[in-house]
């Protein structure tokens, strides 16, 4: 019988503090509650139609984008698929600028062009949520091309879902990147649905793990409601990339509470099944570590919580008093300021 998730996950005991620090697990708590709340905000603001387009959250899977913002360096690169609101947080951009994206107001991530799937923070070095399913998979393999071109030292992050695992784009991505031992490593945000379709009704091979080594490329299944057992995994993926010997695959298994999108009814799981991975809460975990290891006080904690509603209400206010594009904008950032001298007025 195939193994099952569950089965190939290594579990962190929450009491544990392993090595990080209590500064750490603090900021992870901080962080992965302001994702949290954020994009139940967001979906509120959403029903209630203050903006459009489609709508991706990601609660549940926090611990991912927390544990690799962790353990990376400022250099490195990060590309995701169009659920994507929670990695600018994660890598230190004030969410006030994500939402305001989402309102299309003139103050956003990318200028309000972009909307709910589209996220860039050049600063940050977030080369984007893609909403082409699976587009980012080439793409992060060539920013990872480019760094290795330039010498420098830099790993991208390529985050995807199981869905998008089963796009050919995939294999010819994972076989250059091979051949030419690019700094890359490849995220697969495995939440167990692809919109609707189970991962074991999409393929007989489901450790997902599998689909690297047959490419002799260094993969493992990690713990994706563990945000300890995220971090030291990218650890030890972005070490073997920067000595260069090449990319690495982590099926990092994950759940989200929310629908694939707003829209989705969820017809195709449980409740019972969302109960059962919500008692692995990565931000319950983080808590309940700082509280057994008394790394912050009961009041200390409810200072956090505060905090983080306080980041919550500013970044809405500052969306909806944020100004509206000018039509004349519709036409900027279309193409680059560069002079061609083969273009013609």
């Amino acid at each position: 019988m195939p193994t099952t998730t569950i089965e190939k996950t290594v579990k962190i005991k929450p009491k544990k503090a392993l090595n990080f620090s209590k500064k750490q697990y603090l900021k992870w708590y901080k962080d992965m509650l302001v994702m949290r709340k954020v994009e139940e905000r967001v979906g509120h603001l959403y029903i209630q139609q203050k903006f459009g387009g489609f709508c991706h959250l990601y609660i549940g899977q926090e611990a991912i984008v927390a544990g690799t913002a962790s353990a990376c360096k400022k250099e490195d690169k990060h590309i995701t698929a169009y659920r994507d609101h929670a990695h600018p947080i994660a890598l230190g951009v004030h969410p006030k600028y994500m939402v305001a994206e989402l309102y299309g107001k003139k103050t956003g991530m990318s200028k309000g062009k972009g909307g709910s799937m589209h996220m860039f923070h050049k600063e940050s070095n977030l080369m984007g949520g893609h909403g082409i399913v699976g587009a980012q998979i080439p793409m992060g393999a060539g920013i990872a091309f480019a760094d290795q071109y330039k010498g420098n030292k830099a790993v991208t992050y390529c985050s995807f879902g199981d869905g998008a695992a089963r796009q050919g784009a995939l294999h010819e991505t994972f076989n250059m990147a091979m051949m030419w031992k690019l700094p890359v490593v490849f995220i697969i945000e495995n939440n167990n649905y692809a919109m609707g379709t189970s991962v074991k009704r999409t393929t007989n091979v489901e450790d997902m793990s599998e689909i690297g080594k047959s490419y002799h490329m260094p993969s493992k299944v990690v713990d994706g409601m563990s945000v300890e057992s995220v971090h030291l995994a990218i650890e030890e993926a972005a070490e073997r990339a920067r000595k260069g010997n090449g990319p690495t695959l982590l099926d990092i298994r994950t759940y989200r509470y929310k629908g694939h999108s707003m829209s989705d009814p969820q017809k195709y799981r449980t409740k019972d099944e969302v109960a059962d991975y919500k008692e692995k809460d990565p931000i319950s975990q983080v808590l309940e570590t700082i509280t057994v290891n008394k790394f912050a006080s009961d009041s200390e904690i409810k200072k956090i919580q505060e905090e983080v509603k306080v980041i919550v209400e500013e970044s809405v206010v500052f969306a909806e008093e944020s100004p509206d594009l000018d039509p004349h904008e519709l036409y900027e950032d279309v193409y680059t300021q560069n002079d061609y001298p083969f273009i013609k007025e």
